[in-house]
This record gives structure tokens, sequence and C-alpha cells, in this order.
């Protein structure tokens, strides 16, 4: 038997008010539109911010392994939070780096040093 339940909660659609509705989709919009666009586009995207230790990991491991990629960082812990909050919200992942591979995320640094290590990112 197959599980279709999602992997988290979310609201019903028909639970949410117009209202509501029109100010998600409007929160930080174009920080969400420019990872949607390079997710779509780009083979492995890196959405990170500045000062955060496992973002600059993610951005070494691809490095030392010669593999291209898109880096989007936003801010640092001292600004862009909500920006950052918008994409969150978007990909339903809690941390950064998120990382996302032919537009399917992977999910952080450890999941990508952990594709790099058994050889299936290139």
């Amino acid at each position: 038997m197959t599980n279709t339940e999602p992997t988290r909660a979310l609201l019903a659609d028909d639970k949410i008010a117009a209202a509501a509705r029109e100010k998600m989709a409007s929160f930080h919009k174009g920080f969400v539109v420019d990872v949607v666009a390079a997710v779509a586009a780009e083979h492995i995207v890196v959405v990170g911010m500045a000062q955060n230790p496992f973002v600059g990991r993610a951005h070494r491991a691809l490095k030392k392994a010669g593999i291209a990629y898109k880096a989007l960082d936003h801010g640092s812990y001292f600004s862009g939070y909500h920006a950052r909050l918008a994409v969150k919200l978007w990909s339903g992942y809690p941390t950064f780096p998120q990382v996302f591979v032919d537009g399917t995320l992977i999910g952080g640094c450890s999941d990508l040093e952990a594709l790099i290590a058994a050889g299936t990112l290139r």
C-alpha cells in the first residue's frame, strides 16, 4: 500500500482566505522567483547566506570536487532573514544551505557531501 499523505502537514487551500493567499504569494516574491528560476535552469543550485558555516562547507565541497554550481546567497545572520524565510516556506526545508540538483531538493550540506563522496554527483 502506498502512503499518499504529505511528508509534512500543509494547510488546505480551501482553508486560506483570499487576502491571506495574496499576502503569502507576495511575501519576498522577488527572491523566491530568483530561486525558482535558478533551480529550473541550473544543474546544481546552493541557496544560502553569508557567515553560515554549512553554506561555506557546501561551497568548498563543490569547488574541491570541481563541480560547477549556481550560488544564491542572500544576507547574513544580521540581514535578509525574511527573504530567506520566504524560500523556506516555498521549499518546506527548515535550514540552509538548500541544495537542489536537477530541480530536486536533496537537502543540505551533509546530503551534498554524501553524494559527492559516493561519486553520484557530477
